[in-house]
Order: C-alpha cells, then structure tokens, then sequence
C-alpha cells in the first residue's frame, strides 16, 4: 500500500471526524496547533512525494529508452514524429489525438480519442490540466508526442474520481492536429 495515500486519507478522516464534532459548553477545546509546524510538515511530505514521483517517472523513462526532455515543472517529453506546422501557443485553438493512461506496470489506458471526435482547447485558458497546456507549447501542428505529467500537473492530490487515483502520474500518447486563433 502507497505510506502516502495512507497519510492523506488519515489527515482527511481527521479533519472529518474533527469537523463533525458539536461543540458544548462542557467540551474541552484542544490546544490550538502552531501552523508554521503544519505548514512546514505539509511542505515537507510534498516535496518528499515530488522527489518519489521524478524519481518513478525518470525510471520509467530509462525502461522504455526514451530521450525524453524535462521542462522546468517536471514534465517529460518526447516528440517522436515531428511535424511541419505551426507551433501551439497561449491563446490558439489547438486540435489533438490523445490517449491518457496510468504510469503503472500495465501502462493502462484510461482515456483516448480515437473513435470519438479529437478534442480542441484554447491554450492556457481552458479547463484541461495545466501540465497538458504546457505540453502542447512544445508542440507544432503534425508533432506526435509521449508526455509524462507528474501529478501535481495533472488530476492532483485526488485524482479524477473516476479512472485515474490520487497523486499519479499520466502518460498522454499526443497528436497535434491543429494550431487556430480563435
């Protein structure tokens, strides 16, 4: 079992169980907590999943021989067909081809395109993960691209409620179909 999923569930029940209580007059009200420690644990335990996740995403990357690039956020790319077109950048329409999957054993897909219709988004003013806007800024009309975003720039502390769990990380399959103003 994950010793992180265990904590956060742990400090959720808490504050659930904490925030349930009906106070009384009789109750006794604990001792406030010093929140420069909570605050400093909390940064702590973020950094400590931050490094434990690069570390699982740069090995995943050695596995499969990829000459991935690592942007300043954490992302990891690979374009591994190039295309001609125009780049993406903030405030185009993009059109891509994706595949979502989980970065475990299986690589497991659990979302794509293919069958539906591709999707469109305006770079960096839509409501798509921040990590996926900044993917498709290193991308140009006709690129295809293998794209690892760590959790923190995909679906976050709890995930998306559906297919992918708390604090993973998302491996998209992208194609960049086109680059539009608006």
């Amino acid at each position: 079992m994950n010793f992180g999923i265990v904590k956060i569930s742990f400090i959720l029940l808490t504050v659930g169980v904490l925030s349930c209580k009906e106070k009384r007059p009789d109750t006794v009200v604990p001792e406030q907590v010093d929140p420069e420690f909570t605050t400093e644990q909390s940064i702590e335990m973020s950094q400590s999943w931050a490094k434990d996740e690069s570390f699982k995403i740069d090995q995943f990357v050695k596995r499969n021989n990829w000459p991935a690039i690592t942007s300043g956020t954490g992302i990891r790319y690979y374009i591994f067909e190039e295309g001609t077109g125009k780049y993406a950048e903030k405030g185009k329409v993009v059109t891509l081809d994706y595949e979502i999957r989980l970065l475990d054993a299986d690589t497991t897909l659990c979302y794509t395109s293919k069958g539906d219709q591709p999707t469109s988004f305006l770079v960096e003013m839509d409501n798509v993960e921040s990590g996926l806007h900044e993917a498709v800024t290193y991308m140009r009309e006709g690129d295809k691209a293998w794209v690892i975003l760590p959790y923190y720039l995909a679906h976050g502390l709890l995930g998306d409620d559906d297919k992918i769990p708390p604090l993973s990380s998302v491996l998209y399959k992208l194609e960049l179909i086109s680059v539009d103003d608006v």
